[in-house]
């Protein structure tokens, strides 16, 4: 009988998690054409301040053997959350928009991972392949929802990385490679539950926010 793959493992693992986040009520109500622009904002917003954090801890793990591989600047995403960010609230947003107190705790344990690279990949799967398949099913309703194109208010959800379906194949594959024994893949599995918690605490919290005639 051969082994499962880690790739197959850690998504069976972290099925559960990935429903829950799927099911946020902020996210039913921006999907249902409910939220104005700017309410739509605060989510791109606190994807900012994650980004900084997760993008920043790729650069300082590029050279590691664990976290390299999965390094890729071409998902880099500050410059596409600028876009959108500067589309929605113009080129002052910095003025206007501040990290949430469950986002202050992503960002945190996402700095944290500078020192554990195989927990550096927990959180690059729990955000990336999320952002590369139902965030394309999100990009293609808030187009309609809101008119945004190319340039600007939904480019975070826009890759430059030509065929998706193969991307994700080597993306699989880059996980079944990685260089850690199997107590390693089990902390990694456990640090995508939380990346999970984490990220989906976010979004309850932009839903605790709207009001109630909104979130119905």
């Amino acid at each position: 009988m051969t082994d499962t793959p880690f790739s197959e493992t850690l998504k069976n693992a972290t099925w559960g998690e990935h429903s829950q986040a799927e099911d946020d009520g902020y996210l039913k109500a921006l999907m249902a054409g409910r939220l104005s622009r700017e309410s739509y904002g605060e989510m791109v917003a606190q994807h900012y301040f994650a980004y900084l954090a997760l993008d920043g801890t790729a650069r300082q793990l590029a050279d590691d053997p664990v976290a390299g591989p999965f390094v890729r600047p071409e998902l880099f995403r500050e410059e596409a959350l600028i876009r959108d960010l500067t589309t929605i609230y113009g080129p002052s947003f910095r003025d206007r928009i501040s990290p949430s107190k469950p986002t202050l705790t992503l960002v945190a344990r996402i700095n944290q991972m500078a020192d554990w690279p195989g927990g550096y990949v927990a959180h690059h799967y729990t955000r990336y392949m999320g952002d590369l398949s139902g965030g394309q099913f999100i990009r293609m309703g808030l187009q309609k929802i809101y008119g945004y194109g190319p340039g600007g208010g939904v480019d975070f959800y826009r890759f430059d990385i030509g065929s998706l379906p193969r991307f994700k194949e080597d993306y699989r594959r880059r996980l079944d490679a990685m260089p850690v024994d199997g107590s390693e893949r089990q902390r990694v599995i456990r640090e995508t539950r939380l990346a999970y918690q984490l990220n989906t605490e976010v979004l309850s919290d932009l839903g605790r926010s709207l009001p109630a005639s909104t979130a119905a």
